[in-house]
């Protein structure tokens, strides 16, 4: 008989990473092993929407632990609401003893935690220490994380990227349409602040450059920060998904994300899965998935002019951009498939039911 998993996750149609992450389990190998049921916990919209969707999600809940029976609940979190959020549903299963996996996609850690008061500290390492393990998004996130839970209790799982093989082949004699895409929440944690000032050397240097930022968020900020000389080179599409999202991945010869935190961003990722090179900071596990000066290139957060210059070596080569997006693709194949990361999910879903079950036995002999 298959183990019961309960997977808490955001609505499977709501913006952000988590989602873009979540959507590739269900029909996948993680639901042909196991009998896994979702529960949505937020969605977009106003706030009588989210509180609405979230209090039918723990009635939800305590209906699956008490009648259900989940052998395991796997949780997916972020930083500030959404851990809050999710604190309720630790709480739940720790008083009906079943384990809980806490997957963290959190990016802002020193304000999530470092920057707290002590008290808050204590809150935050209570509840993610009656978990039985985190999963962090990589190398450098797991040491963030055992800032709260013992090390020992972290494990790894990269996200993945999806290879859209029609795009890939596009790419090999598609032109150059001098597109520079973003994607993703547009705020300054992401670095959207900072592309104007890249907008303006790459725009200087090749003026028929096209830049589309598409997402939702602090578009206004961006706008006022665009020169009148070069405001109409950008695009700001809104949230883009499916079909759309296809199309621009299609159109786009670089990808640019500008973070000052990440985690392990499906941004990168997608983009890699469509051969696209990438220009971005060495922040979180974006290292880990862009290779200085072979997939694309990393800066520090803030240096726009080395972005822009680096966009704009792409667009004036079109051997290197090419080659480049290739190496993308290789990365996805090899690395950081779904597969490799169900995989790796499984194991730690295992070690889990293992853990469970030397307890159970314990309690008897007793």
């Amino acid at each position: 008989m298959k183990k019961k998993v309960c997977m808490i996750v955001p609505s499977f149609s709501a913006k952000g990473g988590i989602t873009s992450v979540v959507n590739g389990y269900p029909n996948s190998q993680l639901t042909e092993n196991y009998n896994v049921r979702f529960i949505e916990t937020y969605c977009d919209g106003n706030i009588i929407r989210k509180v609405s969707k979230a209090m039918r999600a723990y009635f939800k809940f305590i209906y699956t632990a008490l009648f259900w029976k989940p052998d395991l609940v796997h949780i997916h979190t972020s930083f500030g609401r959404s851990f809050y959020r999710k604190a309720l549903i630790i709480e739940m299963s720790s008083l009906a003893k079943i384990p809980v996996i806490n997957h963290v996609h959190g990016a802002d850690f020193n304000e999530f935690y470092r920057r707290k008061s002590k008290r808050k500290k204590k809150n935050i390492e209570k509840i993610y220490n009656k978990c039985i393990r985190t999963i962090a998004l990589s190398e450098e996130w797991k040491k963030n994380l055992a800032e709260i839970v013992p090390e020992q209790t972290i494990r790894v799982v990269e996200n993945y990227g999806v290879l859209q093989e029609d795009l890939i082949k596009e790419k090999i004699t598609k032109p150059n349409n001098k597109l520079i895409l973003f994607l993703g929440f547009i705020c300054e944690r992401k670095g959207c602040f900072d592309i104007p000032a890249i907008v303006d050397q790459v725009c200087r240097k090749i003026p028929d450059a096209r830049f589309i930022l598409g997402g939702s968020g602090e578009i206004e900020k961006v706008k006022q920060k665009l020169s009148a000389k070069y405001k109409d080179n950008v695009e700001f599409p809104g949230w883009v998904r499916n079909e759309q999202k296809k199309q621009y991945l299609r159109e786009a010869d670089v990808f640019l994300l500008p973070s000052y935190n990440e985690g392990m961003p499906m941004a990168i990722l997608d983009a890699m899965g469509c051969g696209l090179p990438i220009v971005s900071t060495d922040v979180g596990g974006i290292p880990k998935i862009v290779r200085q000066g072979i997939n694309g290139y990393l800066y520090k957060p803030g240096d726009s002019k080395s972005m822009a210059c680096a966009i704009i070596e792409y667009l004036t080569d079109d051997e290197k951009r090419l080659k480049a997006g290739r190496e993308s693709v290789d990365v996805i194949r090899k690395s950081y498939s779904l597969q490799q990361n169900i995989d790796k999910l499984e194991r730690v879903y295992t070690e889990v039911e293992r853990l469970r079950s030397d307890k159970l036995l314990q309690k008897k002999s007793i």
